[in-house]
C-alpha cells in the first residue's frame, strides 16, 4: 500500500488525478442525497416562522455560544426519547440557519424547551444559574436585562433570512421592529399586528417580566419558549408511531 502511495507521489499527475476520484466519492456521497430531500424530509403544513423577537433572541443565543454547551438534536435512542421527548425531524430546523442540532451536551438538550418552564424560571435561570440549579456551571446572563434591544435592524434580518429560503413576506419584513415590540408588550397596538401577521398562536407578553422596555433578556426567553413549538409535526409522528407499535 506505502508503495503505491510512493509511486503516485513520483508521478504528479497521477497524484491528482488519485486526489480528484476521492474527492469525488466524497462530494458524491454528500451531494447525492440532496437530490431527495423533498421524500426525506417530513411534511409540516403547520410550520411557522420565528417572529422577530424570536428571531433576534435566536441571534443573542448564537452570539453568546450558547450552542456550544447545549445541542438542539434529540436522537433516536431510547434514553434521549425518554428524556427529552420525541426525537428531532429535519422539519423541525427547515428555518433554522445556520442549524444548531451539534452533539456537545454540558448542559441538556433545548430541542423541546419551548413551554416546559414559566419565563421567571428561565428569567432568574439566566440571572442566577446555581441559585436554580446548583451543579450547574453555565455563566450569567443578568445583564441581559439590562440590555436594550436593538430592534432597528430587524427587518434586513428577516430580508436576510428570505433569501435563504424562509417565508417572510413583505408586510413582515416591513414591520420587523415594531412586531418585535409589540410582541414583548401586549398592551400596545402593536401586539395586533403580531398575531394578525404570525398567527393567534403567537405567544405575546413580557418575557422578562418589565413592560415599559423590550430587552434581550425578553428576546432570549421568547426564543427559549419556542423551541420545538414552530411545529407539532414530531408529536403528530411520535403518536402515530405508538399506535402503529400497539401501544
Amino acid at each position: 500500500m506505502f508503495n503505491t502511495h510512493y509511486r503516485l507521489e513520483r508521478h504528479s499527475i497521477r497524484f491528482v488525478l488519485a486526489v480528484m476520484v476521492v474527492a469525488s466519492i466524497g462530494g458524491l456521497v454528500e451531494i447525492a442525497p440532496l437530490f431527495t430531500i423533498d421524500e426525506t424530509v417530513e411534511a409540516a403544513p403547520d410550520m411557522r416562522v420565528y417572529t422577530p423577537l424570536e428571531l433576534a433572541g435566536r441571534n443573542i443565543y448564537i452570539r453568546e455560544g450558547c450552542y456550544a454547551c447545549h445541542s438542539q438534536m434529540i436522537r433516536t435512542l431510547r434514553d434521549d426519547v425518554e428524556r427529552y421527548g420525541p426525537y428531532s425531524l429535519a422539519v423541525e430546523s427547515k428555518y433554522d440557519h445556520p442549524m444548531l442540532w451539534g452533539s456537545k451536551r454540558t448542559g441538556p438538550d433545548l430541542a423541546r424547551l419551548g413551554g416546559k418552564y414559566s419565563d421567571e424560571w428561565h428569567v432568574a435561570h439566566l440571572i442566577a444559574p446555581r441559585d436554580l440549579v446548583p451543579e450547574s456551571v453555565m455563566p450569567n446572563y443578568g445583564w441581559l436585562m439590562r440590555s436594550e434591544l436593538d430592534t432597528q435592524d430587524l427587518g434586513l434580518h428577516l430580508r436576510a433570512m428570505r433569501k435563504v429560503g424562509v417565508p417572510y413576506s413583505d408586510a413582515m419584513i416591513e414591520n420587523a421592529t415594531a412586531d418585535a415590540i409589540g410582541q414583548a408588550s401586549p398592551d400596545k397596538d402593536a401586539a395586533e399586528g403580531v398575531a394578525e401577521r404570525y398567527g393567534e398562536a403567537t405567544t405575546i407578553r413580557s418575557f422578562d417580566g418589565d413592560p415599559r422596555r423590550v430587552t434581550e433578556m425578553d428576546a432570549l426567553v421568547a426564543y427559549l419558549q419556542i423551541l420545538g413549538r414552530l411545529t407539532d409535526a414530531a408529536h403528530v409522528q411520535s403518536g402515530a408511531g405508538r399506535m402503529e407499535a400497539g401501544e
